[in-house]
């Protein structure tokens, strides 16, 4: 297995895979509420079998090339994860997400864990455009969007049911151009 260094603090991006389980549900379980308060994983994730039913679905979409998921660990705990929840190598398209405890918040850990996603997906698998979607109640998520060099274009309004409510996405999105240019700068 690769682990790739996120920076001075130790911290390390690896493959999150099914036999992880135990591991994501405790994590899900130490940050279930903060989790929750935008996105459905916590949702998902409540048991071992469902942890693990996670992990496969994402374990079969690497394997079909259609998504990936990583984890995040920092001083040897997994605290967070990114992801492209959709990956599409022929159209040139993806879609980048991700999620944090609150004991991993606020120190940089999802801005330095999606640039090493999103510049793989540009520069090794050729990817044109990456987006970012994000409930316009996620400020933190938007910021990462916008740390990224990401572009905001536009709000789908009331497009996702969550938890009962409906809600607005913010949708971001970097093309291959612009994240080179950005590199290059």
């Amino acid at each position: 297995m690769f682990a790739i260094s996120l920076g001075d603090d130790g911290a390390e991006l690896r493959p999150l895979e099914p036999w992880q389980a135990g591991e994501l549900l405790a994590h899900m379980d130490r940050g279930r509420e903060f989790i929750g308060q935008h996105i459905g994983l916590p949702d998902v994730v409540t048991d071992l079998d469902s942890a693990r039913a996670y992990l496969t679905s994402y374990a079969e979409k690497a394997a079909s090339d259609t998504g990936r998921l990583y984890g995040i660990w920092s001083g040897g705990t997994l605290v967070g994860g990114v992801l492209f929840r959709t990956f599409d190598a022929a159209n040139g398209t993806a879609e980048a997400g991700c999620w944090l405890e609150p004991s991993a918040a606020g120190r940089g850990l999802i801005t330095r864990a999606c640039r090493v996603i999103v510049d793989w997906a540009i520069e090794e698998r050729g990817i044109h455009r990456v987006e970012w979607l994000a409930s316009t109640k996620n400020l933190p998520s938007i910021a990462v969007a916008r740390r990224l060099g990401m572009t905001k274009e536009g709000v789908l309004r009331e497009n996702y049911l969550y938890r009962g409510a409906r809600t607005d996405t913010e949708v971001w999105a970097v093309l291959a151009p612009e994240w080179r240019a950005a590199k290059a700068s």
